[in-house]
């Protein structure tokens, strides 16, 4: 159960989707029943036939800023430049860089537009300390100069698409800027869909996690549970813990929209409900973690060996889960950030 190599499987290149499906709430969805291990095909726009009344849907309300910058060093070199905590670091900020020779303390950067940063200092895990040179704030400068920060996967080489990324790769609810990565999960709501949803009488809440290495960094402890996050800011409202409260007092259920949802909400789980508040999460969920809030989950299929595939087994269990990755790759759905969806209930 925590042996790293039992989070693998097996998964067709052309499955790894490259772009999003032509509208947002006409992707599949996969139903998957924890009670006897059923599986159903369905679409997202299905979601309403498995939520009723007085249920809260719980969405995360980041928004990805365009976080990823390309410029050049003094010397002329190129250089890739990713910032890690956008929307919490005013002064000097965590970078990731990417150059053929890493660039040295002092070292200038150029981007367009004349903004120019220097690098202050390297420091553990591969993060580089970046000074901006300028009077704005950091926000407005990646939102200027930056490029959306797609997964690696996602390798167009070179192909023509008439995707706009920028507008693609974000959820219709997102309105908290400082995600490096998309709650992807959100990515199939619509706002038609949204409102069915409401209507049928299913409740809607929002809370904050800027979604950072701490999600997509690879696992590369063999025991899973010797890995550890970064951390990742997060902000609970009150009026979404006393959502989440009143629903579990009522008996109905949390629906978590993503895994990043789950995180913040079982990282502020108290007395069986959640308390309001903001912070760093660094919580890690694998098989064995015994939930305290949620009651279903909506998430998308996930790379193996990742902290993601190991919460969305700790929900479902490893070999359901398993075999419903068998079965979407037999179904031919598509995986990743612009794939399709899976409901665990």
């Amino acid at each position: 159960m925590y042996c790293l190599d039992d989070y693998q499987y097996e998964l067709p290149t052309e499955l790894i989707a490259q772009v999003p499906a032509e509208r947002r709430d006409e992707s599949r969805m996969m139903v998957v029943r924890r009670a006897d291990g059923s599986i159903e095909h369905r679409s997202i726009a299905d979601l309403e036939r498995y939520l009723v009344a007085g249920d809260l849907l719980v969405v995360n309300d980041t928004r990805v800023v365009p976080a990823r910058l390309m410029g050049q060093k003094d010397s002329g070199g190129r250089v890739e430049l990713l910032v890690l905590h956008p929307a919490t670091e005013p002064g000097p900020c965590r970078c990731l860089i990417k150059a053929s020779k890493a660039p040295q303390t002092g070292t200038l950067l150029h981007f367009r537009d004349g903004i120019v940063a220097r690098v202050c200092e390297r420091v553990v895990e591969g993060h580089t300390v970046v000074e901006f040179l300028s009077s704005q704030p950091l926000l407005e400068i990646l939102e200027k100069v930056g490029r959306v920060p797609l997964p690696p996967y996602i390798k167009r080489n070179g192909d023509p698409v008439d995707v706009d990324d920028a507008r693609a790769y974000q959820t219709v609810y997102a309105t908290k800027p400082g995600a490096v990565a998309a709650p992807t999960a959100g990515l199939h709501f619509s706002e038609a869909l949204l409102s069915r949803l409401q209507q049928k009488g299913v409740a809607l809440s929002g809370l904050t996690l800027h979604v950072g290495l701490g999600t997509f960094e690879p696992v590369r402890q063999a025991d899973v549970r010797k890995h550890r996050l970064h951390e990742e800011f997060f902000d609970i409202p009150a009026e979404t813990a006393e959502a989440v409260n009143r629903t579990k007092q009522n008996g109905k259920r949390v629906v978590a929209v993503g895994t990043t949802t789950v995180r913040a909400l079982e990282f502020a789980s108290c007395c069986g409900g959640v308390k309001p508040g903001s912070g760093w999460c660094d919580l890690a969920i694998y098989p064995g973690y015994r939930f305290q809030v949620i009651d279903a989950l909506l998430t998308n299929f996930h790379l193996p060996r990742s902290s993601l595939i190991l919460l969305a087994s700790a929900w479902a269990g490893r070999s359901l889960l398993l075999k419903a990755y068998a079965e979407a790759v037999r179904w031919r759905y598509r995986f990743y950030s612009y794939g399709n969806a899976m409901f665990i209930e």
